[in-house]
């Protein structure tokens, strides 16, 4: 089921969600696009490429750290389509913060937003995905293979969606729906050029240096495997995590 599929991605206004949404559009998804009202990136771009693309999109509103918020979503895509086939659960953020300097609420917060938010969107959409249908969560490798100094709680959540789509991929595989995660490497995006909580430019630049493809991701090589796991030809794929990394997590360093 591609063509004419209605797909949700949560943080759709930039990097993996951003192309995610154009590569979805030019395979033929109808795509709503999730946006956080405090996001400074413009779903609008999005919307553009999308149409660039020769598809079709909405944007709606979406907090995934609120149930009322995702199940409006879900409810704003049956509105405008009548049908939910796909989710794309990509919505995070990430914060640095050591961890004997972590308090209840710094952990709560990301774990609301890049764990529970997976587990919201998939609660409020699950119910009307049909034979075919698929969710598709983004991990990363930072708890998906690594850990990272002064990110626990990012790791944690991140390590965390792991096991929910495992799960999932059991539990709804009498259905016929298929659940898979994703786990980039070091990809450029938004907030991994971000200075303050990720590397930053210089940081990236130099990751590229012994990462055996020689440069960090782009968003749009990790769409290409977001479209391959919502395809008819990941049929039998399901409860896998797939990293895209270049080789980084494999590569013994000299």
């Amino acid at each position: 089921m591609s063509a004419g599929a209605v797909t949700l991605i949560s943080g759709g206004a930039s990097g993996i969600g951003r192309a995610s949404a154009a590569r979805l559009a030019a395979d033929g998804h109808r795509v709503v696009i999730g946006h956080y009202a405090a996001d400074p990136h413009d779903p609008e771009e999005t919307l553009a490429l999308v149409r660039q693309a020769g598809g079709e999109a909405i944007v709606a509103d979406l907090d995934v750290s609120s149930t009322a918020s995702t199940d409006a979503f879900a409810q704003a895509a049956l509105s405008a389509y009548g049908r939910i086939d796909h989710i794309v659960a990509n919505a995070g953020i990430l914060r640095r913060a050591a961890f004997a300097e972590m308090t209840d609420e710094a952990w709560d917060a990301m774990l609301q937003v890049d764990l529970h938010g997976v587990m919201r969107l998939a609660r409020a959409a699950v119910p009307h995905l049909g034979v075919g249908g698929s969710i598709v969560a983004v991990s990363s490798i930072a708890g998906g293979v690594y850990g990272w100094e002064e990110h626990a709680h990012y790791a944690a959540a991140k390590a965390g969606v792991l096991g929910l789509v495992r799960s999932l991929a059991v539990e709804l595989g009498p259905r016929g729906i298929r659940a898979n995660s994703i786990i980039p490497g070091l990809i450029e995006s938004p907030q991994s050029l971000d200075e303050v909580n990720s590397l930053g430019p210089d940081g990236l630049r130099a990751a590229g240096e012994y990462i055996p493809w020689g440069r960090v991701g782009r968003p749009e090589e990790v769409a290409s495997v977001v479209a391959f796991l919502l395809s008819a030809d990941a049929a039998y794929v399901s409860g896998q995590a797939i990293v895209v990394d270049g080789a980084l997590t494999v590569a013994m360093r000299s």
